[in-house]
């Protein structure tokens, strides 16, 4: 149960954020006002302290968003609504879903090894392919190793500035991190609770097996599979295009020995391919994670396959809590009861974050911008947002 059928409000308290909200089929009682909703986008912005934020939130289909602070630091200027924005790591559940939708054509099977479709190349170091399953590779089960990007794409603001419009392959993050030995071996196929790793990693060879599998690339995979399927206008694969497309606000940074932000909303992410190059909008994630949720995008048994979840690893539970990871989904539990899902992203600048009701009736996105590398801040922010989400999603 993902909470109660009918409410009058929605109050959260702590955030100032009171809004009415009502089961698709019944008729609107008090409906939340664009008004109502701003004030607590304020309040949750100040908790923040980020530089500005964007709150999407759907009952039904009655929708509303909202926006605080400054599209652009020191202009002013109010944040659009239907903002683009870099969706990071929710890329990935764009290509796990494609990747499932392969496996109930019969044309891959999540017990396929990587050493099947990628032949030679996950080897060394420990690593084996021929241990490493599709489904590993989806859940980040597989042990392999997380390269850690910013080596690459800059750690202080004077390497980023040098290196936003570089272009990394994202194959050269796989060679970079078969180069290190795995966390663990591949997990047990009946280990209800194996070892988890975050490891974008596995995404990339996901984008590899689409390949190999259609003979296509797999943004071309995403675009006729999701993205035109569901007419998510405000979403592409930017390849190595560095703008936004309009509207949209600003991400900023605060890189660690810095004394104030760097603006990172200009710069090519070709690298992050299929483990989180997405541009997207706050809609467009809500259409498309309803529409997976509900059955449009995968047949009963991948989409149930998708929701067998396991634990993540302690690290991922300090900032999440109760967080569990599917096939390229993640559910976290309710404080009413049941779960929500979705997936998150975060980018120098971005948080974006997604929660759903199980049954894809309500829905909360947030994106909000201007991070620090500060982890008691970071901490505060996550709260902050889980939060929120959570009172949204219960009507509390």
């Amino acid at each position: 149960m993902t909470g109660p059928r009918r409410l009058a409000a929605v109050v959260l308290a702590s955030l100032a954020l009171s809004l009415a909200l009502h089961s698709p089929s019944s008729p609107v009682t008090t409906p939340f006002t664009p008004e109502r909703l701003q004030r607590g986008a304020a309040t949750a912005l100040d908790t923040t302290r980020a530089v500005n934020l964007h709150i999407h939130v759907r009952d039904g289909r009655h929708t509303v968003e909202a926006g605080a602070g400054e599209a652009v630091l020191g202009t002013g200027r109010p944040v659009p609504d239907g903002a683009h924005f870099r969706a990071a790591s929710v890329t990935k559940s764009f290509v796990a879903t494609t990747v499932l939708q392969l496996a109930a054509e019969r044309r891959l099977s999540l017990h396929d090894t990587v050493e099947y479709w990628l032949p030679g190349l996950v080897q060394g170091h420990g690593n084996d392919g021929s241990r490493i399953t599709v489904r590993h590779l989806l859940q980040h089960t597989s042990g392999l190793y997380d390269y850690d990007t910013t080596q690459l794409t800059g750690r202080t603001a004077p390497d980023f500035e040098r290196r936003r419009f570089d272009h990394i392959d994202p194959g050269q993050i796989v060679t970079a991190a078969l180069r290190h030995a795995p966390d663990f071996p591949p997990a047990d196929p009946d280990d209800p609770e194996p070892d988890w790793s975050y490891s974008n990693t596995g995404y990339y060879l996901l984008g590899a097996v689409i390949e190999k599998v259609t003979g296509r690339p797999w943004p071309e995979e995403v675009e006729d599979r999701i993205i035109r399927r569901l007419g998510l206008h405000g979403t592409r694969v930017p390849g190595t295009d560095p703008y936004l497309p309009e509207p949209y606000a600003h991400t900023y940074h605060r890189f660690a020995g810095a004394d104030g932000y760097t603006d990172t909303t200009v710069r090519t992410m070709a690298w992050a391919g299929p483990a989180g190059s997405l541009v997207s909008t706050s809609s467009d994630l809500d259409r498309f994670f309803t529409a997976l949720l509900t059955g449009r995008l995968l047949p009963p048994r991948e989409l149930a396959a998708m929701r067998i979840t396991v634990p993540g690893n302690e690290e991922h539970q300090r900032f999440t809590p109760g967080m569990r990871y599917g096939l390229g989904l993640m559910e976290q539990p309710l404080p009413c009861g049941g779960s929500r899902w979705g997936h998150h992203g975060d980018l120098e600048g971005t948080f974006v974050r997604t929660g759903f009701t199980a049954d894809g009736k309500r829905s909360v996105v947030i994106t909000v911008n201007g991070r620090t590398t500060d982890e008691t801040q970071l901490l505060r922010t996550e709260k902050a947002l889980q939060g929120l989400i959570d009172r949204v999603l219960c009507g509390r």
